[in-house]
């Protein structure tokens, strides 16, 4: 049977290792991750393979040649551009009839596939996967089987909330070559992206799943680089290639110290006193006296001088680390690089190749800025990090370079800001890297976040961003990327964005090329408030003459909101409606303190009610007209009530963690209710049907799609006036109208490598309600739900539970919470 391998990857995140070769010619224990492939290729019979190259073929071609030195035959095939994992093995269809295996080129496993080969062929599949369990799935495509291994559900690279087991592609696939006729010629197409999930929605032949047993790791990180040299060297995997723990003609003083664990390549020199743990060490190296090495790689004809320290290092060849260096855990140093006598090199520093580091230094900053809080520039909630420490100018200004990059020069986009200083520093080294590739800017300077996304399409921008410092942490900055149509922008862009980042594959324009700035801000404010003025009944909001307390909370609303009310008729009495960069951080106690500031206020005037908006103007919270607070999940049954009611809609959406009074209140109307993901960008999304006319979740986020597809809490605050006045209801009668239940919710300690073991064990018992995999596990009963979910960013798993009844939602909680810790505890 033939092997279509594939070894045409940039291998961008194990930059810099990757900066003068490919990725498959990266050395694993001395001999290139190539290498040992195709011997294990070799050793379960397969002798004919065709390389699909693209990025530095010639080296790989090189290396390999015919493949008459492994006892294989080798073809290669090049295309003329990057054509995704399906579109690279189309590119080989004039080789394959029949049956054949498609394998990665920095894949290290000992997976027998012969017995791969066997199911694939006795299901007569048109396509097997081969699966294997991991501790941290996001990285790959998790799978679910049914009973008979077909694939039932399919996901790539998901976010911690969306993992529903620890069962992943392993890229190992036996496809039949009549699946060639379901890929596009000469297009980029992937096969866990595109064709496989087309093939379940289809169900056009057949896809099976096959779950191996065995060592099986995917080399596409640095982190997972050096796990594999462990592994390795604690004797977990058996290389297929001859590799001896000690070389020829080394040279080892008698007071050395080198761990049973350690590997030493051929003319190695290693000084007195020097002690080597549980480390490779490549071909003629030398090790002065006195240093200490501890589970790091070196690659070949390094030098490193007495007195060194390098912990959990990678090391490229040709470098020369001189006396008293101390090179700090997770430190990556390029190959030819050199580092003067008595330098620091900080934890998780990225040196590039053949940089220099003058005597003393103490080098803090990557020549590509890399954390180990983030495994890219994007995290949950788009690019954050401490202001002025991870979130840098210089850093700001790749990043902008990165972003423009994507975009076509002459384009423009809409920039913002909120009041901070910090936002405003890295708010301007963002638009200098834009501006630098040719990207034009309009430039709205400080206004509420949804302000800014309605102007992108008024100014027909092509994108946009907004800076801020977090309303949640007071050392924290945000960066938020937008689309055309003012919606975060999608998992792919941002991907984009952090390869161009990673590689510096900036657009630079010559003098003249590069961008201008404008400044439309009147204009902007204008548009924003004549747009929402037609989107609402002004005479049903003015006949109403509404008397409310508004609390701006010291945010960019406070710019443009009063005039919008005025216009409206409404009394409104302000509160903290002044601009104060020093109070748009608020702690749990403040929030609190400022929403029973608001209650009092409204018992005290005989208000209407009371509205605080958060600092972004995305969300509202509310107190009634006896100034009682309304919780979330009340808010949105009000507001759930109000449209479906007044308005009627075909289809309302909610998040799967909603209280499911929402289907009470819109089945009594007509209404349908469409449960989305978590994440801001899926809810977004989930408005973009026509017949969505409404998304509410129970944080006081809510989206009129009509007007824009985005939490805006400006507008939301005007739709809630026009509605009551349509309504001819207060607060109270409404709320007490509504059915109450009961939510609960509790968390749990899950180590990160447990976390989709923890999700595949609980969809694997027997349930009595119904299954929902839209975020985690969601179990429907009639009357009541539970609902696991995995925080994105801590190591913790989430118990939501919902009832009438207190006492029934506790009970949800003990059962689960038994069923979680029993699968935590194995």
């Amino acid at each position: 049977m033939k092997v279509v391998l594939l070894a045409g990857g940039f291998g961008t995140r194990l930059r810099p290792l990757t900066a003068n070769i490919p990725k498959p010619m990266v050395p694993l224990i001395g001999i290139p991750i190539i290498h040992h492939v195709v011997k294990h290729l070799k050793k379960h019979g397969f002798t004919e393979i065709i390389c699909v190259l693209f990025h530095q073929p010639d080296i790989i071609k090189d290396y390999l040649k015919d493949g008459s030195e492994f006892g294989v035959k080798i073809r290669y095939v090049i295309p003329e551009k990057d054509f995704g994992t399906a579109g690279a093995v189309k590119q080989a269809r004039q080789y394959l009839s029949g049956d054949f295996l498609v394998m990665s080129a920095d894949v290290i496993t000992d997976f027998d596939l012969g017995r791969i080969v066997e199911f694939h062929k006795s299901k007569r599949a048109l396509a097997t996967i081969a699966l294997a369990h991991v501790s941290d799935p996001l990285e790959y495509g998790i799978v679910i089987l049914r009973k008979n291994k077909t694939v039932e559900k399919f996901l790539e690279k998901p976010t911690w909330a969306e993992v529903f087991s620890d069962t992943v592609n392993t890229g190992i696939y036996v496809l039949n070559s009549k699946i060639l006729n379901q890929i596009p010629a000469d297009k980029s197409y992937d096969f866990s992206l595109e064709l496989f999930p087309k093939m379940l929605v289809s169900k056009k032949g057949s896809l099976f799943g096959f779950p191996a047993k065995g060592y099986w790791r995917d080399i596409g990180s640095l982190a997972e680089y050096v796990k594999v040299h462990q592994d390795y060297l604690a004797g977990n995997i058996a290389l297929y290639s001859k590799i001896q723990k000690l070389g020829m003609n080394i040279i080892v003083s008698s007071t050395a110290t080198i761990s049973e664990n350690s590997f030493l390549g051929d003319g190695v020199i290693i000084g007195d006193n020097a002690r080597i743990t549980s480390s490779v060490i490549g071909k003629n190296c030398q090790i002065g006296r006195d240093t200490i090495i501890d589970n790091s790689v070196i690659w070949d004809n390094v030098e490193i001088g007495a007195e060194s320290r390098l912990e959990h290092n990678i090391i490229g060849s040709n470098v020369i680390i001189k006396e008293r260096n101390i090179v700090q855990n997770g430190a990556v140093i390029g190959d030819g690089s050199i580092v003067e006598s008595d330098s620091i090199i900080k934890p998780y520093i990225k040196i590039w190749p053949d940089k220099s580091i003058e005597e003393g230094s103490i080098v803090s900053s990557s020549i590509i800025w890399r954390k180990t809080w983030s495994k890219g520039v994007f995290g949950a909630y788009g690019v954050t990090g401490i202001g002025n420490v991870e979130i840098t100018p210089e850093f700001a200004a790749s990043l902008g370079a990165a972003y423009g990059s994507m975009i076509e020069s002459g384009g423009y986009v809409a920039a913002s800001r909120d009041s901070h200083k910090t936002s405003r520093i890295i708010y301007r080294a963002l638009m200098s890297g834009i501006l630098s590739t040719g990207v034009n800017i309009s430039d709205l300077e400080m206004v509420p976040i949804p302000v800014a996304r309605y102007e992108l399409k008024a100014l027909r921008s092509k994108g946009g961003f907004h800076v801020r410092k977090s309303p949640y942490d007071p050392e924290i900055i945000d960066i938020r990327f937008f689309d055309s149509d003012g919606m975060d922008i999608p998992p792919s862009k941002e991907k984009n964005i952090e390869r161009l980042f990673f590689r510096e594959d900036f657009k630079r324009p010559c003098v003249d090329g590069t961008g201008e700035l404008q400044f439309p801000f009147y204009r902007v404010a204008k548009q924003y408030r004549d747009g929402l003025l037609s989107s609402v009944d002004k005479n049903s909001i003015s006949c109403s003459a509404f008397k409310m307390v508004i609390d701006y909370a010291y945010g960019s609303a406070s710019n443009i909101f009063p005039s919008i009310l005025g216009e409206l008729g409404c009394e409104a009495i302000a509160i903290d409606a002044h601009i104060d960069e020093t109070k748009i951080t608020k702690t749990r106690e403040q929030f609190e303190r400022s929403l029973t500031q608001l209650s009092q206020i409204v018992t005290s005037l005989k208000a209407d009610f009371g509205l605080m908006l958060d600092t972004g103007a995305e969300k509202i919270f509310l107190a009634d007209e006896s100034g009682r607070i309304l919780s979330g999940e009340e808010t949105l049954a009000l507001m759930t009530y109000l449209v479906c009611h007044v308005e009627k809609p075909k289809i309302i959406a909610t998040p799967v963690t909603s209280s499911f009074v929402v289907e009470k209140i819109a089945k009594k109307f007509g209404t349908k209710v469409l449960r989305t993901r978590t994440s801001l960008r899926y809810m977004m999304e989930a408005t973009g049907s026509q017949d969505v006319n409404f998304l509410g979740e129970s944080w006081g986020g809510f989206i009129f799609p009509k007007f824009q597809p985005a939490f805006d809490g400006m507008f939301a605050a005007t739709k809630l006036l026009e509605l009551i006045s349509k309504e001819k209801k207060n607060f109270v009668e409404i709320i007490e109208s509504i059915p109450r239940t009961n939510i609960l919710k509790v968390e749990f300690n899950c180590p990160t490598e447990k976390k989709g073991i923890l999700m595949r064990n609980l969809i694997e018992l027997k349930h009595d309600g119904r299954v929902q995999l839209i975020d985690g596990i969601k179990i429907n009963f009639d009357d009541s739900w539970v609902l696991v979910m995995l925080d994105p960013v801590r190591p913790i798993a989430q118990l939501y539970a919902e009832a009438y009844l207190k006492k029934d939602s506790e009970n949800l909680i003990r059962v689960y919470s038994e069923k979680i810790n029993s699968i935590l505890r194995k």
